[in-house]
């Protein structure tokens, strides 16, 4: 029997809001980083054909100028999509306990909040569209398009 070579995937797209405000710091060495967590919900229709939802909280964690945008654009309630991968780590508690944690490693992140951008002749917030994609520029995405991963549907829903 031929050996056969599990691909090498690792890849995660998850929309959802953020539960609180991203927590933004430097590195020792200045690299910025913000860590956040988002409620992504998912409804269905339980055996008596009721509509339920089920939320799953995913820790979000993302660096350099992509962690700069998070800081000046997100906040408690925001919605973002992240495009990203699965990490683990593991670190020592206070009490001596090992704790470890699974969140994804944000490669983009489309923000998908309107934003308030003037006040009009009254004195009230215009909303227009937020351009509001922001990617990890120390990842070169030449050999790697996000696209590929969409349905044409969600390609439109990127588009809009």
């Amino acid at each position: 029997m031929a050996d056969l070579k599990m691909p090498e995937i690792n890849y995660v797209i998850v929309a959802g809001n953020l539960t609180k405000d991203p927590i933004f710091r430097e590195t020792t060495n200045g690299t910025p980083v913000v860590n956040f967590s988002i409620a992504s919900n998912r409804k269905f229709k339980d055996s008596n054909n009721q509509w339920q939802e089920d939320v799953c909280y995913v820790g979000v964690v993302a660096w350099n100028k992509l962690a700069e945008s998070c800081r000046e654009r997100l906040k408690k309630g925001s919605a973002v999509l992240v495009d990203g991968e699965l990490q683990s780590r593991s670190w020592k508690s206070d009490e001596g306990h090992t704790r470890s944690i699974v969140e994804i490693k944000a490669r983009r992140i489309q923000f998908l909040n309107k934003r308030l951008i003037n006040s009009d002749s009254n004195g009230n917030g215009v909303e227009d569209e937020d351009p509001g994609f922001a990617v990890d520029d120390s990842i070169d995405y030449t050999e790697d398009s996000f696209d590929k991963f969409l349905s044409d549907e969600e390609s439109n829903l990127m588009k809009q």
